[in-house]
């Protein structure tokens, strides 16, 4: 039996990221709650970290059932060109 898959991320916004208009942002900021959902995958925690770490203002985990919803989670990502922006 698959064991649940534990997911950290650390992440900051791009140049690119502040050059959309405010509708796309919001947009794929959806999108992107949407291809977790359907790749099986649920955030357990998202945290706003800017004010101790300038590096990575952003972190969080999220829980995948297994290493195939993961990399489903992945490349849809990729399809949104969401490391051009995240």
């Amino acid at each position: 039996m698959a064991q649940p898959v534990y997911k950290l991320w650390q992440a900051r916004f791009t140049e690119a990221w502040y050059q959309l208009p405010r509708e796309e942002q919001q947009r794929l900021l959806a999108l992107d709650a949407q291809v977790l959902e359907t790749a099986g995958g649920k955030a357990l925690v998202a945290c706003s970290a800017g004010w101790s770490n300038e590096r990575w203002p952003y972190f969080g985990v999220q829980e995948f059932p297994d290493l195939a919803s993961v990399q489903r989670h992945t490349e849809a990502l990729v399809e949104l060109d969401w490391p051009r922006y995240f």
